[in-house]
């Protein structure tokens, strides 16, 4: 393979503009479709934590005696 085969297969027959563009656009969304699970596990993940937190100090205030004298 030479350099003008290189460089006519990179021209793709005139189309380039459009051909390459294409690829470009299917690589973002390939990524963002491989990325978009991992991001969305981490929050779920990071809000279910927050939810035991929250369960287990509303369960540690109803389980401690009252300080309040009557």
């Amino acid at each position: 393979m030479n350099a003008a085969s290189l460089q006519s297969f990179l021209a793709m027959g005139g189309y380039a503009v459009y051909v390459w563009p294409a690829y470009g656009v299917f690589f973002i969304v390939l990524l963002a479709d491989w990325l978009a699970p991992q991001f969305r596990r981490r929050r779920q993940l990071r809000e279910l934590r927050a939810r035991m937190a929250r369960q287990n100090a509303r369960k540690d205030r109803s389980s401690q005696p009252s300080t309040a004298s009557t």
